[in-house]
């Protein structure tokens, strides 16, 4: 009996040695948590036994349990290296057309293989959640492969530009009139910016604000402005572009001027109330001060984005080289505003123009949104990484590789959004080291030491008396 008792703490000794040596190996292991042997003790009684004399039967192996609390963070230049701050898994298939059959990491190491998909080091695809291109929110929550695309699709033509500024409420007026692009005396600000049509080709498109004086105001206060739109067309001439007929809405009519050439711009324009904002009045007559609306009053409804569209490139005379021949562009003005500040461009983004982009950059954020930048421009999101959860981490399975199984014991698995409820986030550029404590283990290692040199001694004893009795005569 004493010796069997000896044979199984030499086992659960060598079980905890086996443990803690596992653990130091995998001190570098990204991701990796460590083991803890627990030990039960073996008793047995039964109803001839006195339980008052009755010893233990030694030490059994409960279990090997996981420890998973977070490991340090290693920091590195590579975007795709990946860790989770806080509660949660990564989630890793083996086939592309399975991805509801996968594996649990904390291992955030991947790469793009050879058709630009993510993958770690074993080849297992990083599953993602699918967003909608609008509102950039989860689409759906069944998983699938993230794919990144080497070039942006195909080119788009410029159909929408929003457009966020501030106009100075004491901008004199230019010296000369009527405007004209090729005078600089003749307008007050101008911006430009790149549009492009069908096939991806750039034009640069001009934009000239001529601040007015208004009989209600001081007179160095401009609170009315014309504006006027330009492209240019192949050979670099800049050509002008005009209001289109009807798409102006109340108070502001656009403003018909001939420019010393004797050609007529049609531009539109827009005016400001006493607090700097859009003046949705009484449409401009063009030229005719005299029935200009009062300015003072605040409007009882604040109006909508000024949205105004310019004629076709077509109309501007400009070979789109068989593109589409029809091509509008559309000014969303969403804040601009007549402060007395400088002349700001708050914003001024073409919504769908692009020509053909190459891919130049990869950023994750800490929602776990997949950021790819192009050589046009874009930043396209191509999906979200999910995030896994189970209520008892401890029943996974481990499959080697920083790997885990699903099992019945961890529970339900729960595929959610990084920083949303219990989730953690998703840091890029780190890797979540082991949480191996190296000075805990080989203190471990020692006492595992002694414990299998006290089991051998009481197995050494146990039998040097058998031999005792042996040799009695």
């Amino acid at each position: 009996m004493s010796m069997n008792i000896a044979l199984s703490g030499l086992g659960a000794a060598q079980k905890d040695l086996n443990t803690t040596s596992n653990n130091i190996a995998n001190a570098n292991t990204f991701g990796f948590k460590e083991s803890r042997a627990e030990f039960g003790d073996v008793y047995s009684s039964s109803i001839f036994s006195n339980a008052k004399t009755t010893t233990g039967g030694g030490v059994q192996t409960s279990t090997v349990a996981q420890q998973f609390h977070e490991g340090s963070s290693i920091y590195t230049n590579n975007p795709l290296d990946l860790r989770v701050s806080g509660s949660g898994f990564f989630a890793v298939a083996d086939h592309k057309t399975d991805t509801n059959n996968y594996n649990l990491t904390r291992n955030g190491a991947f790469h793009l293989n050879n058709n630009n998909e993510l993958v770690n080091s074993e080849g297992k695809f990083l599953l993602g959640l699918p967003l909608n291109k609008d509102s950039n929110t989860v689409a759906s929550y069944d998983p699938e492969i993230i794919s990144i695309k080497d070039e942006f699709e195909n080119p788009e033509k410029t159909g929408n530009i929003n457009v966020s500024l501030n106009l100075p409420n004491k901008e004199t007026a230019p010296k000369d009139t009527p405007f004209d692009f090729n005078n600089t005396d003749s307008f007050s600000r101008s911006t430009s910016s790149t549009i492009y049509d069908s096939l991806g080709k750039p034009y640069k498109m001009t934009t000239y604000y001529v601040a007015k004086y208004d009989p209600n105001t001081a007179p160095t206060n401009a609170n009315t402005w014309e504006v006027f739109q330009t492209v240019t067309n192949n050979n670099g001439e800049e050509i002008a572009l005009d209001v289109k007929a009807g798409s102006l809405p109340t108070g502001y009519t656009a403003t018909g001027k001939t420019n010393a050439a004797g050609e007529a711009h049609i531009g539109y324009i827009m005016k400001f109330d006493k607090n700097g904002q859009p003046f949705p009045g009484s449409p401009e007559i063009p030229g005719d001060d005299t029935v200009d609306p009062p300015i003072d009053p605040v409007p009882a409804v604040a109006p909508s984005p000024l949205k105004i569209e310019m004629e076709t490139f077509a109309d501007a005379k400009i070979d789109l080289g068989g593109a589409d021949p029809a091509q509008a562009i559309t000014m969303n003005y969403d804040g601009v505003t007549q402060y007395a500040s400088a002349f700001e461009m708050r914003k001024f983004e073409d919504v769908d123009g692009a020509a053909t982009g190459h891919l130049t950059k990869i950023d994750i954020n800490p929602e776990g949104n997949i950021i790819v930048s192009y050589s046009n421009g874009k930043d396209v999101p191509v999906g979200r990484i999910a995030l896994a959860r189970v209520p008892n981490e401890q029943g996974l399975a481990q499959l080697g590789g920083t790997l885990w199984n699903l099992t019945q014991e961890a529970g339900p698995v729960q595929l959610g959004d990084a920083s949303q409820g219990s989730f953690g986030a998703i840091k890029s550029g780190t890797l979540e080291q082991s949480n191996i404590d190296m000075t805990q283990e080989l203190v471990d290692l020692i006492t595992a030491q002694r414990n299998f040199q006290a089991s051998s001694r009481a197995l050494d004893v146990n039998n040097q008396l058998q031999q005792n009795i042996l040799q009695i005569r």
